[in-house]
């Protein structure tokens, strides 16, 4: 099994940036792709942003493009998530998820394509 612990939420002003993480643990061998989808209170969870094994591919919502920008460490097991110029509508619980789909430079972006799932980290931007 996969262990995914975000980290990194909060509360920020309209305008400010967060950095969330996300740290595997467990049989991390087993992890290619990994991304980042919200949940807003009273809506469905949406796609933010995945990230290929390799790194060199990178998806991301509409809503976020330009302002999110995905990473990862491989060597620390780990996800980023930059959010910069963020706004009220990007207020939501943020859940890291991994994907065991063995594609190394290919970059998945549905639901049913990641195999685990942390806990989420709440961010709220509120003035």
């Amino acid at each position: 099994q996969v262990q995914l612990v975000e980290s990194g939420g909060g509360l920020v002003q309209p305008e400010d940036s967060l950095r969330l993480s996300c740290a595997a643990s467990g049989r991390t061998y087993s992890i290619y792709a990994m991304g980042w989808f919200r949940q807003a209170p009273g809506k469905e969870r949406e796609f933010v942003a995945a990230i290929s094994w390799s790194g060199g591919s990178t998806d991301y919502a509409d809503s976020v493009k330009g302002r999110f920008t995905i990473s990862r460490d491989n060597a620390k097991h780990t996800v980023f998530l930059q959010m910069n110029s963020l706004k009220p509508e990007d207020t939501a619980t943020y859940y890291c998820a991994s994907s065991s789909r063995p594609y190394l430079v290919v970059v998945v972006t549905k639901e049913a394509d990641f195999d685990s799932w942390g806990q989420g980290t709440q961010v709220t931007v509120s003035s």
